[in-house]
């Protein structure tokens, strides 16, 4: 019977340790991949689409209501520098674009847009403020060449 007990009391502890894990917002580029050769589209903005995924529902910035585990995401290029970012704007590019997972990386506002880049992505709640885990924004980088 103890054993039992003791079978039963670790099976909780590992469903809460797994159900605590689920909890915590996630974040992944899944497209491109790191190290990716990227063909930049011929539209105006030498855009491509970059696809995200997250255990948050990803809707358009404001849209989110009362449901706290919904945002939107931010997406630099080359974050370190800002050199990308659309006019008067402090990102490249949200989500907003399109909604769900499917972002438009614009390289067109790149000094140069063909070379070696980074996509930062960051996720942000309905008010623009970053997610915190542990009391870091949840964001991810890849590293891309782009022609």
């Amino acid at each position: 019977m103890h054993i039992r007990l003791a079978f039963l009391f670790a099976a909780a502890l590992w469903a809460g340790a797994a159900s605590a894990q689920e909890s915590a917002p996630t974040l992944q580029i899944v497209w491109p991949p790191e190290g990716a050769v990227v063909q930049l589209g011929s539209d105006a903005e030498r855009s491509i689409g970059v696809v995200v995924q997250s255990n948050y529902r990803l809707l358009a910035a404001g849209q989110c209501g009362s449901d706290k585990r919904c945002g939107h995401i931010h997406m630099k290029i080359d974050p370190e520098g800002d050199s990308c970012n659309l006019p008067g704007r402090p990102y490249n590019s949200m989500n907003s674009d399109f909604g769900g997972e499917l972002i438009k990386a614009r390289f067109g506002p790149c000094p140069s847009p063909t070379g070696e880049h980074v996509i930062g992505i960051l996720l942000a709640d309905d008010q623009h403020k970053p997610v915190l885990v542990d009391g870091k924004p949840v964001t991810r980088l890849v590293k891309v060449t782009t022609r």
